[in-house]
């Protein structure tokens, strides 16, 4: 059965999930990156360190986010987001990134060896912490209860 995930399903799917493929376009060309990401309050919050993605975020703020759950050809979840990039300062950057290194610290099967989330701490204020704000997100699976 195919169908659309509703917004209380979509939001519990983009909460559970931490890596997606985040889609810039600027100057002519497409770049489709995946990322570690944290969903919350409408929005995507992700980190870099400068690169293609970023410098093309800032020419052309509005990008993609697509998300997956792929289990086998039958079974699987998808949401696709639109929204507009935008670089994160000060406290708002902080809590940011603490959400970011909570969110996905706990998934490493090393945590002793990775403290910071494999950024090094002297480059720490190197890195761009921004997010996504969501213009429009849909939804969709399919899953067959009698496949075996």
């Amino acid at each position: 059965m195919l169908g659309d995930l509703n917004k209380g399903e979509l939001i519990e799917f983009l909460e559970k999930q931490v890596i997606g493929r985040l889609g810039c376009h600027a100057n002519g060309e497409t770049y489709v990156v995946p990322i570690n990401y944290v969903y919350k309050d409408n929005a995507i919050y992700g980190h870099s360190g400068n690169g293609k993605k970023i410098d093309m975020m800032r020419i052309n703020p509005k990008v993609c986010f697509e998300v997956d759950e792929i289990i086998d050809t039958f079974r699987w979840t998808s949401a696709i987001l639109n929204g507009n990039f935008i670089e994160l300062f000060g406290e708002e950057r902080q809590q940011a990134m603490q959400g970011i290194i909570h969110r996905i610290m706990p998934l490493t099967d090393r945590p002793s060896e990775e403290p910071s989330h494999g950024i090094n701490p002297e480059k720490h204020n190197q890195i761009i912490v921004y997010k996504i704000v969501l213009t429009s997100v849909s939804g969709k699976y399919e899953s067959h209860f009698d496949y075996i």
